[in-house]
């Protein structure tokens, strides 16, 4: 890591002992919340965007979407029997919250189709549902029950091969299901050589559930950059091109123009962080994703504050810059909507797949991707088999050997983060080192252990503590497998 020492130091030293506040008035400051309005809001519109999707586009019940994905909330509104909130079944919308004086504002979500549900800001409402963005590619033709694996879902599964522990491959999947309070484990899907050789899932969850990628959101994007990248259209090492905010007169000067796609894909941007500071349901990326900001301007926003590549720290507005230096790329509004799914989820079957965006149509690439085990499981396999898919090249192998790089900047905490990938940690001695993974809250994991020929699926509603361990997961599965 690298830092600066100012030769302003012995004046700055000064000024805090000059400036500090009385004790008092500290206090006053540590414990009054100025951001409680937009706390309430954006707890609002979690909840619209959690149970739009939930009933809409995992056509789950309310039941199931208060007792499993409204968990993660301290204080949801209302219960599967009524409270504060509305649900539009014809228009496929949620309202939540009375928008009483002194309450906060009341958020709505809506489903749209190919995309699964938008947040409004607070001063719109259902009447402007027709103005958010739709998907307009029609879905993938063919029935995947009639399609072979794994394009399709026909002749999926294999018995349990030979030389593999079949009680132990079972014992490992106990130990993902039967998990201490605040984890809850969905589904469980093993692929070996090709085939699912395992496959389980909770009840009330089977094979179509759509549920949540969180973070996990933010490889698929990164997938998405990288044939960019081999295409020679974008660079991991110029300028990204972007218009930053605000704007002034000289941008030429930017220091924020030094940043490149290896920085912002390493979460080495140096920008100023917001997701790890407890602003995260305040502020920054969190009003794209539940408050119905734009997911652009707010990541286009952000301070310089150290030298790009030299300190590493996970933020979305990093993934959502490079977002949009994938849109600037592509060139139009709506070849940009099109290219996730024409450039690979079509082309890997991933039918089940939804891509959001917010209001404006920007991908929120860094965490709203709604899919099933399955489709993670064609994901997967895409980087276990090296970028082939089909006997096409989809991804380069440089791609993926940059993604499975360790961070620079990360050498100091365990080379744990790659490129919009998890390694192995330098502390973890008992998987092996070629593995890696996805990562996304609650629990949703994509692991791919080429030394095994593994990719394993692991979808959760985990909330709390959230202390799933998905490298001890593989530890149990590979008790399985012979040395």
């Amino acid at each position: 890591m690298i830092r600066h020492r100012s030769a302003l130091f012995p004046i700055l030293a000064v000024l805090p002992a000059l400036l500090a506040p009385s004790a008092s008035s500290a206090q006053q400051e540590e414990t009054y919340d100025y951001w409680a309005f937009q706390r309430g809001m954006i707890q609002h519109g979690v909840q619209a965007i959690l149970q739009c999707n939930g009933l809409f586009t995992s056509n789950r019940t309310l039941e199931q979407v208060f007792d499993q994905e409204l968990a993660y909330l301290r204080d949801p509104v209302g219960t599967a029997e009524g409270g504060d909130y509305e649900v539009d079944w014809d228009r496929k919308a949620v309202a939540i919250g009375a928008g009483r004086p002194g309450e906060p504002p009341t958020m709505r979500a809506a489903f749209r189709d190919g995309i699964g549900c938008v947040i409004l800001p607070p001063d719109q409402d259902f009447g402007d549902i027709d103005a958010l963005p739709i998907q307009t590619l029609a879905p993938l033709e063919g029935d995947p029950g009639a399609i072979d694996w794994p394009m399709g879902d026909r002749d999926a599964t294999a018995d349990i091969p030979a030389g593999v522990d079949a009680a132990a491959l079972q014992a490992a999947s106990d130990w993902s299901f039967d998990r201490p309070e605040q984890q809850e484990t969905l589904s469980l899907l093993i692929v070996h050589d090709g085939k699912i050789i395992h496959e389980r899932y909770a009840d009330d969850v089977d094979m179509s559930t759509k549920t949540r990628t969180w973070s996990t959101a933010k490889s698929i994007a990164v997938t998405l950059m990288g044939m960019l990248v081999d295409e020679g259209r974008m660079s991991l090492d110029e300028p990204l091109g972007l218009e930053w905010l605000p704007r002034v007169r000289s941008p030429e000067t930017d220091p924020r123009n030094a940043i490149t796609l290896r920085h912002l894909l390493n979460m080495s941007s140096g920008l100023e962080v917001v997701d790890n500071s407890g602003m995260e349901y305040a502020t920054g990326s969190g009003m794209s994703y539940w408050a119905g900001a734009s997911s652009v301007r707010g990541a286009l926003s952000q301070a310089l504050i150290r030298e790009p590549g030299t300190f590493w720290d996970y933020e979305n507005y990093d993934t959502l810059l490079g977002v949009l230096a994938m849109k600037l790329a592509l060139g139009d509004d709506q070849t940009y909507l099109e290219y996730p799914r024409k450039a690979l989820l079509d082309r890997l079957g991933m039918r089940n797949t939804f891509l959001s965006t917010d209001r404006f149509g920007d991908f929120i690439l860094s965490s709203q991707v709604y899919t099933n085990a399955r489709d993670l499981a064609r994901f997967g396999m895409l980087y276990l088999d090296g970028g082939m898919w089909g006997g096409e090249r989809l991804i380069s192998e440089n791609w993926i050997d940059f993604v499975r790089t360790p961070a620079p900047a990360t050498a100091e905490l365990g080379n744990q983060y790659g490129g919009q990938w998890w390694l192995v940690p330098d502390n973890v001695t008992n998987v092996p080192k070629d593995a890696y993974s996805t990562a996304g809250n609650r629990g949703q994991y994509v692991l791919v252990v080429p030394s095994h020929d593994l990719v394993i699926v692991r979808r959760g509603l985990d909330w709390g503590r959230q202390g799933f361990n998905r490298w001890e997961l593989l530890a149990e599965v590979l008790k399985a497998f012979p040395e």
